[in-house]
């Protein structure tokens, strides 16, 4: 580093901008590293139904994602922990280590993260109104839209008439849901034999029964006649894992739909519009696209050396 100039009492005096210039670290200079993704700049994230705990969570790609992207704030819209599956057995892989430590290290660098419980992770709800870590938990929240619009933010299990009234009955949804999440994870172990993107098999069964679309559509305006009444302009929820955004009268409704299934979240850009990002088509895309040029040449370069 470049000496400052000595002042006539001996000290030194403030550094030129030639000073500064040349104290700048090396590193900063140096190219990104091969294979480097730019972070996308957002303003506000949603996700929900990771249900860490389970096997069916796909923490690999939810981290994939999570670092792909930087936000002012992200909203993990309920599910987030599985207490129903934990309480019944343990299961916690280094992976979703990884994802509370990802949250955690966004809290930390200056990202609002706010945790509104679900009905799985419905233990944190008399927790509502204290933080941990730099996460805030709620229960539900307002959001303030860049281009001034007011969104209701709930995970949606309130109004979910089996959740509400038949626990009994979602509890039993949840075993045949579990049994339909491990036969997608052989599913997609013998895919990627054969190098085929992500798919789920869930997602595909529930949209194709009659019953769970019908399912789907009354929540949906359920969810949008409460906002409706509640006098805002949109809502943001969870909890069926079907990523959607649809207009529902004066209301626009929006799901970020979940990390088993579908793999998808909610964003919103600097200027206020809200879109879906499916990061399993997202991901799948990259690897069919061809590889750069010199990327392809570098075993080539590798055996000529």
């Amino acid at each position: 580093m470049a000496q400052h100039a000595l002042l006539k009492d001996g000290k030194r005096g403030l550094p030129s901008a030639r000073d500064l210039a040349t104290s700048i670290p090396a590193w900063l200079e140096l190219p990104e590293p091969r294979g480097f993704r730019p972070k996308r700049k957002v303003r506000t994230v949603w996700i929900s139904d990771l249900h860490l705990g389970t096997r069916g969570c796909n923490a690999t790609m939810l981290l994939d994602f999570l670092a792909s992207i930087e936000c002012e704030t992200l909203y993990l819209v309920g599910d987030i922990v599985d207490g129903w599956r934990l309480s019944k057995g343990w299961y916690w892989p280094d992976e979703h280590n990884e994802v509370v430590r990802r949250v955690l290290k966004m809290a930390h660098r200056g990202t609002r993260v706010v945790l509104i419980a679900g009905n799985h992770d419905e233990m944190l709800r008399p927790y509502a109104g204290m933080g941990f870590g730099g996460v805030e938990l709620a229960l539900d929240a307002i959001h303030h839209t860049a281009d001034g619009r007011r969104i209701y933010v709930t995970h949606g299990d309130g109004f979910d008439g089996v959740v509400l009234y038949a626990r009994w009955l979602a509890f039993l949804g949840d075993k045949a849901y579990e049994f339909l999440l491990r036969t997608n994870h052989w599913v997609n172990l013998i895919r990627r034999q054969f190098r085929l993107p992500y798919w789920s098999l869930s997602a595909y069964m529930k949209k194709r029964v009659k019953n769970a679309v019908q399912f789907i559509c009354d929540f949906e305006e359920a969810v949008a006649h409460a906002a409706r009444d509640m006098g805002v302009d949109g809502v943001v929820c969870g909890h069926i894992h079907c990523a959607e955004i649809r207009q529902i009268g004066d209301v626009t409704y929006y799901n970020d739909g979940d990390w088993v299934e579908s793999c998808t979240a909610l964003v919103e850009d600097s200027h206020g519009a809200i879109s879906i990002v499916d990061w399993a088509a997202e991901t799948a895309k990259q690897a069919a696209a061809p590889m750069p040029a010199e990327t392809q040449d570098a075993p080539r370069e590798r055996e000529q050396a």
